[in-house]
């Protein structure tokens, strides 16, 4: 049997971080050496305390959760409680885990995984770049022992989803996001707009959440509150973000299409604040910037997810 691929999952859980850290979880080609979590869709407090809960949920106390940034490196920013509940999981009130995070900070755990798993590692950054940025300042080499780096951010053309032109991670810390984007020569990067290209049909969801298990019951328990939310705003489709940024990073070869681009956050207090700004004008023939995801095979992303419901 081929070796495992180790994976490390920067999070701010979230809701779609949930069930991306569960797709991954179920994955038999992946090993999860860790969870990093940082401030961004609620506070430091409750994304820590869902990723234990999510390992708890999942049967897996064997993979290690590290606590990390509980701000911007700069500018505060708005958090997205009125999507995913106050405490992240949709308010449902559940019992806290049995264990506690690892007193290791998340940059520093980054740093030292990517030394143990020099060359091989694929990271995955769901939320904010807080963390990644921060790992960057203590060792700034780190780019050359990633395997592959996974970015769920940006808006390539400017459709936002926290503002009118910019997507909520990369809006929440663009310093960090351009920190990250800089130091990567090359990077791949699941957008909000390919996010809104893969709908989920709530039909769909609603059934796989009737899977006879503790991962569906709870899943199904802390996402009631966003696709109600999602139901009255976007129709009849469901988007999961981080969902599909998993799936790309646990089976690029369902990737139909992408396109790569120099990609540039722009900073300041002005209107474009967090705009992910693509270079268009390149053809993309170099092997550097971000290798942008446009289309992802629809059937292979549901049935990850589908899957990953239907576990234990």
């Amino acid at each position: 049997m081929p070796a495992k691929i180790p994976l490390l999952i920067d999070t701010d859980p979230g809701v779609d971080d949930a069930l991306a850290i569960l797709m991954a979880f179920n994955d038999p080609a992946h090993d999860v050496v860790g969870l990093t979590v940082c401030a961004g869709n609620v506070g430091l407090r409750h994304t820590v305390a869902n990723a234990l809960k999510l390992c708890e949920v999942a049967g897996r106390g064997d993979v290690p959760v590290f606590a990390g940034a509980d701000r911007p490196l700069v500018h505060a920013a708005p958090d997205a409680a009125y999507v995913h509940g106050k405490d992240g999981f949709g308010d449902i009130g559940y019992a806290p885990a049995q264990r506690e995070a690892e007193a290791e900070h998340a940059a520093q755990a980054i740093v030292r995984l990517s030394h143990a798993h020099e060359g091989d590692l694929l990271l995955v950054a769901l939320g904010p770049l807080t963390n990644l940025a921060l790992a960057l300042r203590l060792d700034p080499t780190l780019p050359r022992r990633i395997g592959r780096l996974v970015v769920m951010g940006g808006a390539v053309t400017g459709q936002g989803n926290i503002t009118p032109v910019a997507e909520f991670n990369v809006y929440f810390d663009p310093e960090a996001a351009d920190e990250v984007f800089r130091a990567f020569p090359a990077y791949d990067l699941c957008d909000w707009e390919a996010t809104l290209a893969h709908g989920l049909h709530h039909r769909d969801v609603d059934h796989w959440l009737q899977a006879d298990g503790a991962t569906a019951r709870f899943y199904e328990g802390i996402s009631r509150k966003t696709r109600t939310w999602s139901a009255d705003r976007r129709g009849d489709h469901w988007h999961s973000a981080d969902g599909l940024a998993m799936a790309f990073a646990l089976a690029p070869e369902g990737a139909v299409q992408t396109a790569r681009h120099p990609l540039a956050v722009v900073l300041g207090d002005g209107p474009e604040r967090g705009l992910t700004r693509v270079d268009r004008d390149d053809d993309g023939t170099g092997a550097g910037g971000a290798n942008i995801l446009q289309r992802y095979d629809q059937g292979r992303f549901e049935a990850l997810i589908a899957r990953a419901l239907a576990a234990r």
